[in-house]
């Protein structure tokens, strides 16, 4: 995430990123109907091998072919693990305890894991002062939402707030890890991922979960689970690649702030949750972070 890419956000991408934003808001509405009848594992694979099958049909589709080499496949898989398997299984799981609602806004502190991690791992992500403060914002704000749930002695409350924030660093690494492939394809790295995450999700999901056993899910569940796939999965990660390619990483990070806006609506309107205060609290400092990590509303304000 460098502070600048020296690239300009028309009408078409502005309409993407909010389009983008509703997209992966939905996801935990969709996730939240999903689990009222089939197990966490069981939707990650439904919403993985849809979603690859969909991706690998457009890889063709557009002239691409999937790599055959085993080291570029191991990478996929290494990326699939952590962008898609181990966030998405504690992601669902956490939502079993807590509301799609609050599961987005911990999600959203995935640029403040990214831009600590990237500190360590990497030689040109260094710290700032605009970015070690917008981590402090961060973290602060995730201790406000979690802590005092720790302090109450909440345990399963406090189980499932950890997941999602720990699938937040898991996006983290992810976003470091992915770095490798810039000369590959974007639509053929997100195929790759898929691909693989669906290879590892077959016999956890088939062990774990026993979905045989589980009876025929209603209408609505099957709808939740195509949404996930389809249009959280695949239609997003295209308009994230088409994104990255022409505003670059910087600009597309903005996504982070109107994710857990687009869950909050859908999570209040169609579901009818409701939030603590304290979580509102959170999420603003959470955001009051993100802003000094993007670092240019500060620069408007200078201005």
């Amino acid at each position: 995430m460098r502070s600048s890419t020296g690239n300009s956000m028309g009408i078409s991408e502005w309409f993407l990123l909010i389009f983008l934003s509703v997209l992966w808001g939905g996801s935990f509405f969709f996730g939240e109907v999903a689990l009222s009848e089939l197990q966490p594992f069981t939707i990650v694979l439904g919403r993985v091998i849809i979603a690859s099958i969909v991706l690998n049909l457009i890889v063709r589709a557009t002239g691409y072919r999937m790599p055959s080499s085993p080291k570029i496949w191991g990478t996929f898989l290494m990326m699939g693990l952590l962008n898609n398997l181990i966030p998405f299984s504690l992601i669902f799981w956490g939502q079993t305890q807590i509301s799609s609602s609050l599961a987005s806004i911990l999600n959203a502190t995935t640029p403040v894991w990214t831009v600590l991690l990237a500190h360590f791992l990497t030689a040109d992500e260094r710290l700032t002062p605009n970015r070690l403060s917008g981590v402090f914002f961060g973290l602060i704000g995730v201790a406000l939402m979690i802590g005092l749930d720790a302090l109450q002695g909440i345990g399963g409350n406090v189980l499932a707030q950890l997941a999602v924030t720990i699938a937040a660093i898991s996006y983290a690494f992810a976003g470091i890890y992915g770095k490798r492939f810039k000369e590959t394809p974007p639509i053929v790295t997100a195929a790759g991922q898929l691909t693989g995450t669906t290879i590892m999700m077959i016999p956890i999901a088939l062990l774990v979960d026993k979905p045989w056993l589980l009876p025929m899910p209603n209408i609505n569940v099957w709808g939740a689970l195509l949404g996930l796939a389809l249009l959280s999965t695949a239609l997003a990660y295209i308009i994230y690649f088409r994104l990255l390619s022409t505003v670059g990483a910087t600009n597309l990070l903005l996504v982070t702030f109107l994710i857990p806006v687009s869950a909050i609506l859908l999570g209040t309107i169609i579901l009818g949750e409701q939030l603590d205060l304290r979580h509102y609290l959170g999420m603003g400092l959470i955001s009051l972070g993100l802003v000094a990590i993007d670092g240019r509303l500060l620069k408007l304000a200078k201005r």
